[in-house]
């Protein structure tokens, strides 16, 4: 007996908000954000089909910052653990990395520190980056396809998509983003 397609569906979609994440292996699952100054990073395993999103703000000058860095590395730790919880092999993980946009003119660059932190941790862990799409001024709407590590980035421009494009792409990583 022949299978029939299956069709998307909303429960096939996952909204992540700030401090949240999303960890998922389903063909047609599609986990996805809104960010500003904040990043998220998109790792997965490609050799077992799964994978997972955060959204966190990772750095902060103010009287918070132990507490802000705390979150960072919190929403990183529980973005990687949940991946290995779910079978995933900490040697085959890939990261893509968004957000970190300069979101007020004038004021210091949150999103370039941001960035520059969950980019610094990856490094650190020894799980390579393949793509990111970091800094400019304009908030990002990130859809992650967690199964095969495929991205896609729409540019907001007053609350509505404006354009779509892949989002550039580091290395010689063969997936479009």
């Amino acid at each position: 007996m022949k299978a029939e397609p299956r069709h998307m569906t909303r429960s096939d979609r996952i909204y992540i908000g700030q401090g949240e994440i999303a960890v998922d292996g389903g063909e047609d699952v599609i986990v996805y954000t809104l960010l500003g100054s904040c990043v998220s990073a998109c790792i997965w395993d490609p050799d077992r089909g799964i994978g997972g999103m955060n959204h966190v703000l990772f750095v902060d000058n103010s009287a918070n910052a132990a507490s802000a860095f705390g979150h960072g590395v919190n929403g990183m730790e529980l973005l990687i653990n949940g991946l290995l919880r779910r079978g995933g092999s900490r040697d085959a993980l890939r990261a893509k990395v968004f957000g970190g946009a300069r979101m007020v003119d004038g004021l210091s660059d949150h999103g370039a520190r941001n960035g520059a932190f969950v980019c610094e941790y990856l490094d650190r862990e020894g799980i390579p980056l393949l793509g990111s799409d970091l800094g400019g001024v304009r908030a990002r709407r990130i859809e992650f396809w967690p199964a095969n590590g495929r991205a896609k980035v729409k540019y907001l421009k007053g609350g509505v998509a404006q354009d779509t494009r892949p989002a550039p792409q580091i290395g010689t990583a063969p997936e479009l983003f």
